[in-house]
């Protein structure tokens, strides 16, 4: 018996660790998809844990999941400016650790996986400045405060309106957990306040650029006021076919989520993964995988939604 138990315990399968900050947008059942086939195809397995945007529930996942005997930890972390003790907390356990989609500051994490977050905010100024003509007032929703994804899609924003003196921001707000009831709240208390004198809404997601649409309709605003998130969800795909919305970004879950199970594996291999950039993040150079994001419009959808296959052309047209 002792033998055989050598035996099974030899053969045991690599763990390899996945936390999601949330389960709350759409594109995280994606993210986690993507991230097990992956894992399980090089032969490893996944446990997986996701924290509501908690900090305390992450830190006490962290805990559950390094008392499993996980060999690489893969963390989207609630807080990225907070999140520092989890790191240190795996390394010191002998755990290495990959942050991901959102910077860990002050930390030594061994790899970061993101996709170009400065670019996506980008892409929403640029396809707003070219709707209205670089005139207009602009409302930016921003994710959670501390958040380097939010930070990002923000600096990228302002770097283009910025050159557009025509196009004014006259709200400009964070919004705790990324939330679409608070991002319908902002925006409601904007177009209140400024009369619906507003030209365009920029979301740093989808879910709080659907947020901000519930608002213009109720206004029957809808179409007359620019509307842009990030991430390409669902509803967010079909409110641009439903002319709610104007524009999306893409961002590449499978390049995104396939490149932190590989750097992973790498890791859990003693072997070093593959790098396109790296970022400071306060303990020096961190080695870094930025996956590509794409502009999503009504005139493109079919070739950048429906045959990537990152949506079906039933599930974005099906009921319209």
């Amino acid at each position: 018996i002792v033998l055989a138990m050598s035996s099974s315990f030899a053969h045991a399968k690599v763990k390899i660790g996945f936390i999601l900050s949330t389960m709350q947008e759409e594109r995280y059942q994606r993210d986690k998809a993507v991230f097990t086939e992956t894992i399980q195809k090089l032969g490893g397995d996944v446990v997986f844990a996701s924290c509501n945007n908690n900090e305390q529930t992450q830190a006490a996942q962290v805990d559950n999941l390094l008392s499993q005997g996980v060999k690489v930890l893969v963390i989207q972390p609630v807080n990225g400016d907070t999140a520092a003790g989890l790191v240190k907390q795996a390394k010191e356990d002998g755990v290495a650790v990959v942050d991901y989609d959102r910077l860990i500051k002050n930390a030594p994490i061994d790899f970061y996986v993101t996709e170009d977050s400065e670019k996506v905010g980008q892409l929403q100024a640029e396809a707003a400045v070219k709707a209205l003509g670089g005139k207009g007032n602009v409302v930016l929703l921003m994710g959670q405060a501390g958040h380097s994804v939010a930070e990002a899609r923000t600096r990228g924003v302002l770097k283009v309106l910025e050159k557009n003196p025509g196009m004014k921001i006259v709200v400009k707000q964070y919004h705790h957990g990324w939330s679409p009831n608070l991002a319908m709240t902002t925006t409601e208390n904007a177009l209140s306040k400024h009369g619906n004198n507003i030209q365009a809404i920029i979301a740093n997601n989808s879910g709080m650029a659907h947020g901000a649409i519930q608002a213009v309709t109720e206004q029957k605003l809808t179409g007359k006021i620019f509307v842009a998130g990030a991430d390409a969800d669902l509803a967010a795909i079909r409110d641009i076919v439903a002319g709610k919305q104007q524009f999306e970004v893409l961002i590449s879950i499978q390049d995104m989520a396939a490149a932190a199970a590989n750097a992973a594996w790498s890791l859990a291999n003693n072997q070093k993964p593959a790098s396109n950039t790296s970022v400071e993040n306060g303990t020096g150079k961190i080695s870094t995988m930025n996956t590509p994001v794409f502009a999503v419009s009504k005139d493109n959808i079919e070739k950048q939604i429906i045959s990537t296959g990152f949506h079906s052309k039933k599930a974005v047209y099906g009921s319209n």
